[in-house]
């Protein structure tokens, strides 16, 4: 739209609809005694605005029988809704006024604060959850990247003091060019446009630019870290910084990972760790690519006395990508693999939808999964060996463990 927002509709013969807004605000546009403003606005907004109550807006979708939802990432937060197609204007205008007029009651914004400190202690009774955080405060020493989206009871307790903390926030943050309108099901487009045009088309183009970037400082020499939590097994987590969105080796790096350890049983770390040795009951890798960085992980738990021989295993697999290009067949048959996981993948119209949205947020366009295999399958397997070694090369790895 000419303020900005950006809308994207696919559609689909299915008469549910996936629908919402992505904005392009986390984590990361916080400071450090802010931190968590995101994730409590995701909350807040639920609990009240101008015009509707904290029910009111639970009953105006759930009592369609609908489900709406919202989740904040370090770079995103996400508001949506799984409706039945007729009901795809009245969603979209609720969710609009949850993101333009919040009320942030006191009343109910401590409560719902309470609520955050509780999956706050939740988190922490949760070591395969918590470790992910931890890593990337090890890997992203120096940059909001390495705050918890969580964030802590004291920062909570400061940002929930006055409303107008957090809604000068958003002001700053929730703008037009951050903003993709989306919907995933069997709606015309001319319907989207004209709804999303009316709620959304009248906010003011700020021309406030996502100006992030990594400091130049983060670099540090600590690249090993260990907490006692006194847990029944040692969990762990190997990896190192990678490929941004839209580098030019992104997708040989999702190819790779999935070979690695993706979510299938014949990934080679499931099946050295788990299958040949038994070890673990979970080992899986990760690629997470960022707007401007990115970062890949190893997780797995295992008992103390293990630990130095899963962590050689681990390394093990990590040099034999470096050192031993796939062969033809495996190459081919990595590849089939990975097509018939993004087909699958693809018909979950809920990922499918949140795929749609953060495509278009960041590069502008919303590729169909075919096309994004195409690309994948041009990689050689020389290009695997040449992204493996650059990225678990040893000045790249970063150690984590719980003991």
């Amino acid at each position: 739209m000419p303020n900005g927002v950006k809308i994207v509709h696919r559609w689909t013969p299915s008469p549910v609809a996936y629908v919402g807004v992505m904005v392009g605000a986390g984590t990361r546009d916080e400071e450090p005694e802010i931190n968590g403003m995101a994730h409590y606005i995701e909350h807040c907004v639920f609990k009240g605005t101008a015009h509707h109550s904290a029910r009111q807006i639970i009953h105006a979708i759930e009592g369609i029988g609908g489900e709406i939802n919202a989740y904040t990432t370090k770079e995103e937060t996400t508001f949506y809704a799984a409706i039945l197609t007729e009901h795809v204007q009245l969603t979209l205008h609720l969710i609009a006024e949850m993101i333009l007029k919040p009320t942030f009651k006191k009343e109910e914004t401590d409560k719902e604060r309470m609520v955050i400190m509780d999956e706050i202690e939740s988190y922490n009774d949760s070591p395969s959850e918590l470790i992910y955080d931890d890593f990337e405060s090890l890997v992203f020493a120096g940059s909001s990247l390495a705050l918890p989206i969580l964030g802590t009871k004291k920062t909570l307790k400061h940002l929930s003091s006055k409303p107008d903390y957090a809604l000068d926030w958003m002001a700053q943050h929730y703008t037009p060019n951050r903003m993709v309108v989306f919907c995933q099901g069997n709606v015309k487009p001319d319907k989207i446009f004209k709804i999303a045009e009316k709620e959304f088309g009248e906010i003011e183009d700020r021309n406030n630019q996502n100006n992030r970037s990594i400091p130049n400082t983060l670099n540090t020499p600590e690249h090993e870290r260990s907490f006692k939590k006194h847990t029944h097994q040692v969990h762990a987590m190997l990896g190192g910084r990678a490929y941004p969105l839209g580098h030019e080796k992104q997708l040989a790096m999702f190819l790779l990972n999935n070979i690695l350890g993706g979510g299938s049983l014949n990934s080679r770390l499931n099946l050295s760790l788990r299958e040949s040795k038994g070890l673990v009951y979970t080992v899986e890798s990760t690629y997470t690519p960022l707007s401007d960085t990115g970062y890949w992980c190893i997780y797995w738990a295992c008992d103390p006395e293990d630990y130095e021989y899963s962590l050689g295993l681990v390394r093990h697999e990590l040099d034999k990508l470096r050192t031993t290009p796939l062969t033809e067949s495996g190459l081919k048959h990595a590849l089939e693999q990975l097509r018939g996981q993004l087909a699958i993948s693809a018909q979950n119209q809920e990922n499918s939808a949140l795929a749609l949205a953060k495509s278009m947020l960041y590069h502008g366009s919303a590729p169909l999964w075919q096309e994004t295999f195409d690309k994948i399958a041009q990689t050689s397997a020389q290009n695997l060996s040449n992204v493996a070694n650059e990225l678990f090369c040893d000045e790249n790895c970063y150690i984590l463990t719980y003991i």
